[in-house]
């Protein structure tokens, strides 16, 4: 068993390390002409669009207008924005940053000037503008569905360079002015709010090739496809003439001044790479590989040593318990029995609470589905980071559409449990655990609502997730929930006795509490470093795309919660407990508590937030992810458990 197991593991490895690379860009290629032809679709004009602000020193972002920029065109509409998208807080409006494919220039003006004069209304605009440099707030533009990236020298190796996307507002000199502040002058003054109100963008485009298709021909010379853009950032006080000095903001304003937005843009023959994998340079900026790498090893690791365990103690033990059970039911004389055999009477005695245990069933099988079919779709290709909150939308969309398995499931546990109540059944399962999670994502979006957070999401965006669960969901769950009533109760393999068996005291290690808490150790051990990158997706703001190696994690995650619920459901068993229904689900459920102690962990040593509100926010947001994560890991501990208490009564002959 190891031997295929390992080789299992091995080869899931090899298979989804080709699919790193892999993915479908999410739009058709568009193709940009330095004049416009007649018979052939090509833009001529590229456009710049702004994105929502954000920063990693709060869980507060902001849509463009809301700073006192160069303001967005009115009569332009903006992108049509999926359900990911708006669940995200971006919201993507055209700029006023316009450009010919082709033509270069410099110091062309944005817009008019900013003028800043002694009143209360732009004394809270340039208040904006300054808490948003020294909070580190940053722009997010992006071309032909491209972010652009900003690259600079690291201070503190000025042999490398990094790109990212999005660029800060401006810097702030607090310490060292080098550091704080990556602007060329000599002389910058400390404590001190520079702007960054000159922005450079290079474009790189792929020339026109015969491989294009049938119009490649008709295109003009010149013609390409866009396949990077990168800015250069700088900080001119334009009302200077004579010489060049940065643009200072003052901390008050005691007389009239004005900001000048200008830019420049330059185009760049880039030969070598392909529009179909355009992305590549960005996704590859972070260097996360080998920690993946680790992170996998690590996970196989345990699984190794977890199924070594489960098979030296349940195959070989288990396998001379059920010899010697059957060897004492064959012999003339009558003997006592002993061991987990002794509860064969009790073990499938109906749990307290049992609808309570299968509505949660239920959820989680709703969630397991939701989270398999979209790592499989994010694997695929199908929602990489260039098809915008393609897996947000995804993952909404199949949970609704899953309502049928989870009445099903539901429906039949609490039917095997003998429970009468079906209408309460039916009506929890579709209400509860779903009324939970948007409870508390309602007064987290009342909170940002107040605040005047782009994270917010519209009453429009509202009403319409209530349609999709009241309208689809519900009523898929009362459909599944039909179909499980009317299917006959689970066939079990041994009689329950009327009279419950009294149990004996147990040792510490063998109590339920010690149980439950040692049951998520493994389980955490084998994701809490793809769990660093994903929480470093949503609040610092990276790009997640290695969706090969989270998917062998989640598979790892399937194997170590079965495997530790089994283990320990077998000790107790052994133990003459038989309360296992409960306690399998919270044994590989408590993986979520360990879930939420490591939010608390990177919270503290990872962020620099400040304020409640954002304290609130990531909370909150933590805590729908933990009861998410504990509905995922009980459902897959508690069946893992049901298959092998029936294997092992169905095993032994029982008078």
């Amino acid at each position: 068993m190891l031997r295929r197991q390992f080789c299992f593991l091995t080869t899931t490895i090899l298979l989804f390390d080709l699919t790193l690379g892999f993915y479908l860009p999410g739009l058709a290629p568009v193709n940009f002409c330095p004049s416009s032809p007649t018979d052939v679709s090509c833009e001529t004009e590229v456009k710049v669009y702004v994105n929502r602000l954000n920063s990693i020193e709060t869980a507060l972002p902001y849509e463009y207008n809301h700073f006192d920029f160069c303001p967005t065109p009115e009569k332009e509409e903006s992108p049509v924005e999926n359900l990911g998208q708006v669940v995200f807080g971006e919201r993507i409006r055209p700029s006023v940053y316009k450009f010919s494919f082709g033509q270069n220039f410099t110091d062309r003006a944005a817009c008019e000037s900013r003028k800043y004069k002694v009143n209360a209304d732009d004394k809270r605009k340039l208040q904006t503008i300054l808490d948003g440099i020294k909070k580190n707030y940053k722009h997010h533009w992006i071309i032909d569905n491209m972010p652009v990236t900003w690259c600079r020298t690291l201070a503190d190796d000025p042999s490398k360079k990094v790109c990212e996307p999005g660029f800060p507002i401006g810097c702030y000199t607090k310490q060292n002015k080098n550091v704080d502040c990556p602007l060329s002058y000599e002389k910058l003054e400390k404590d001190t709010h520079y702007l960054f109100n000159y922005a450079h963008i290079t474009i790189q485009y792929h020339p026109k090739e015969n491989d294009w298709g049938n119009q490649a021909n008709k295109l003009p010379e010149g013609a390409g496809r866009l396949v990077g853009a990168s800015i250069e950032l700088d900080s001119v006080d334009f009302s200077v003439k004579g010489k060049r000095v940065p643009m200072a903001l003052p901390e008050k304003i005691d007389k009239e001044f004005a900001i000048t937005y200008k830019y420049g843009v330059t185009f760049i023959v880039n030969s070598n790479t392909k529009w179909s994998s355009r992305w590549d340079y960005i996704l590859n900026s972070t260097p996360h590989t080998e920690i993946q790498w680790f992170s996998i090893l690590n996970s196989v690791v345990i699984v190794i040593f977890l199924t070594g365990m489960t098979a030296m103690i349940l195959l070989r033990n288990l396998h001379k318990d059920i010899a010697r059970y059957n060897q004492m039911d064959n012999s003339e004389e009558a003997q006592e029995e002993f061991g987990w055999k002794l509860v064969h009477g009790d073990v499938f005695r109906a749990p307290r609470k049992g609808m309570f245990l299968s509505l949660l069933l239920g959820s989680g099988v709703q969630i397991f589905f939701m989270t398999m079919i979209t790592l499989v779709f994010a694997c695929l290709g199908f929602l990489s980071p260039a098809n915008r909150g393609a897996l947000m939308t995804c993952a909404l969309v199949l949970y609704v559409c899953l309502g049928t398995p989870a009445g099903y499931v539901s429906a039949r546990i609490y039917k095997l449990f003998g429970g009468e109540k079906w209408k309460s059944n039916v009506i929890l399962t579709a209400l509860l655990s779903p009324g939970i999670v948007f409870g508390i994502f309602f007064i987290l979006n009342l909170v940002l609502w107040s605040l005047g957070s782009s994270a917010a999401i519209p009453f429009g965006t509202l009403v319409a997730l209530l349609g999709l669960w009241l309208g689809i969901s519900v009523p898929l769950t009362f459909v599944g929930a039909y179909f499980g009533f009317k299917k006959r109760v689970i066939d079990l393999p041994v009689r329950t006795n009327q009279i419950p068996r009294q149990i004996p005291i147990m040792s510490f290690y063998t109590r339920p509490l010690p149980g439950i808490i040692m049951g998520g150790i493994l389980p955490f051990g084998c994701i809490f470093i793809q769990l660093f990158f994903i929480l470093n997706s949503i609040w610092s703001h990276q790009m997640y795309y290695m969706f090969g190696f989270l998917f062998l994690v989640f598979i790892i995650l399937i194997i170590t919660c079965s495997e530790t619920t089994i283990l320990l459901c077998y000790f107790h068993l052994c133990a003459e407990d038989y309360h296992w229904w409960w306690r399998s689900f919270l044994t590989s459920g408590s993986t979520a508590f360990y879930f939420f102690l490591y939010c608390i962990y990177y919270y503290v040593s990872r962020l620099e937030m400040e304020g409640f509100a954002s304290a609130f926010i990531y909370f909150g947001y933590s805590f729908i992810m933990m009861f998410i994560c504990f509905l995922l890991t009980g459902t897959i501990g508690f069946f893992s458990c049901f298959w092998f208490v029936t294997k092992i009564y169905g095993s032994v002959k029982v008078d």
